[in-house]
């Protein structure tokens, strides 16, 4: 080969494309990390409601590394969802230098367990919250079956004129309700099957039987509804009156 010119001359070629080829590559590798390409503007649309701006900023300068051209903007959504309150995050760019981001925030539909909050979706997360909330305990996978019962029996509660303070299920699948104020609460022990079913019965009664009772000043504290055809109440200082005695 060394003996042929046409060949060297394409070797030589060859090389010379290589070369160029790397020098461009470099080139515009330096260029998108200059300078001259970071943004110079950052902007969240829209108003936050709970998300803290100042959270945001900080996330903002501590993630959001790159020019125009690097940014990762997955890591970057990934990064701003982990601020308090922040659901998702989109972002998109704008030449020359301007990056718009729009935020999600979370909405709380309840609290779940001690410490974290569950949104309308049934999604868990965590942020502080002194509002008034139903109070969701259970399984992190039921959660957003939680979140849609609540949703449908709390209608079935308000013709009632009751509301629905808090559900429990158990990792056996039963459930336990809390209805009424934080004063005199009525908890129902539901079970695990047929609730429906269960419900719409004690609903459909509640007016002549629990609810005759309150109007009477009687209160009731505990229904257990997992029987087949009724349901039993707690009624503190009721005393069953004695049989009288025959008269022989």
């Amino acid at each position: 080969m060394w003996d042929d010119p046409k060949a060297l001359n394409a070797l030589a070629a060859t090389l010379a494309s290589i070369a160029v080829l790397l020098i461009a590559a470099g080139a515009v590798a330096w260029l998108a990390r200059n300078d001259a390409f970071a943004f110079r503007e950052i902007v969240v649309t829209g108003p936050l409601e709970r998300a803290k701006p100042a959270h945001v900023e900080a996330a903002i300068r501590a993630d959001l590394a790159g020019t125009f051209f690097t940014l990762d903007l997955e890591r970057a959504r990934t990064a701003l969802a982990k601020v308090p309150w922040v659901r998702s995050a989109s972002l998109r760019r704008q030449w020359p230098g301007r990056l718009e981001i729009e935020i999600e925030e979370q909405v709380p539909y309840a609290r779940w367990g001690d410490a974290a909050l569950v949104n309308p979706r049934g999604e868990v997360f965590a942020a502080a919250w002194d509002g008034d909330l139903p109070q969701f305990d259970g399984p992190d996978a039921r959660a957003a079956e939680m979140t849609s019962r609540h949703r449908e029996w709390s209608a079935l509660f308000a013709p009632l004129g009751l509301k629905l303070r808090a559900l429990a299920l158990s990792a056996r699948g039963g459930w336990r309700l809390r209805v009424g104020g934080d004063e005199a609460p009525l908890s129902i022990e539901l079970g695990r099957d047929d609730v429906d079913a269960r419900l719409a019965r004690f609903a459909a009664v509640y007016g002549r039987t629990v609810g005759a009772l309150a109007r009477a000043g009687t209160r009731t504290t505990d229904v257990d509804l997992r029987y087949r055809n009724g349901f039993a109440a707690r009624v503190p200082g009721f005393r069953e009156k004695p049989a009288r005695a025959a008269q022989g």
